[in-house]
């Protein structure tokens, strides 16, 4: 029999894969083209005014953009803030103004079981804003700026590309520059912050 720990640790782990590999183990969703063609047509895409439809995809993917820029600041804010403040960095760092209203979007959305929840945790339901105002709390700011190093820059990017996400969410179209100024902005973001 084989004594080695490390023989021991590396042959339990591929047991154990194998064993996920068997089961319903949940996977990273892929969108390919059959995906893309379902959800046309699903979504009867096909059957709407095409210039609309360009527009609306030329849109979808800056919205793309956006909204992973702003999913990944939240993802930023709740780390940091779990790291310097524990677990309950929520009621210790974030204003009662903003908690209360995150919570009470929250508890509204859990009585429409019927749709999908907008977040795993409870920092999907402040708006883009509201981490701007988390992060540049007296208490908070100093576990931030070793990161950012200047509010007013981080007070820019987000206040431009809320402004532009809020555009594209009410069905509007951005132009060229604007467009050219999110990915500059979301580039600079993480070229410093990372």
């Amino acid at each position: 029999m084989i004594t080695d720990p490390l023989y021991s640790f590396v042959f339990r782990a591929l047991l154990t894969e194998e064993s996920l590999d068997k089961t319903t183990r949940l996977k990273k969703s892929r969108f390919g083209n059959d995906e893309f063609i379902k959800l046309n047509e699903t979504l009867g895409i096909n059957e709407l005014d095409e210039d609309m439809v360009l527009k609306a995809k030329k849109m979808a993917v800056v919205y793309t953009a956006i909204c992973a820029f702003e999913n990944t600041v939240r993802d930023f804010v709740s780390k940091k803030l779990l790291e310097n403040k524990g677990e309950n960095w929520w009621k210790i760092c974030v204003y009662e103004k903003i908690r209360k209203k995150a919570e009470s979007r929250k508890e509204e959305e859990s009585k429409i079981r019927w749709h999908t929840p907008r977040g795993e945790t409870i920092i999907y339901y402040t708006e883009f804003g509201d981490l701007l105002s988390i992060i540049r709390s007296p208490e908070n700011w100093p576990f931030f700026e070793p990161h950012i190093n200047n509010i007013e820059w981080a007070d820019q990017i987000i206040k431009i590309l809320e402004r532009s996400r809020n555009v594209i969410m009410h069905s509007g179209e951005l132009v060229e520059q604007d467009i050219q100024r999110i990915g500059m902005f979301i580039r600079d973001w993480i070229n410093q912050v990372g």
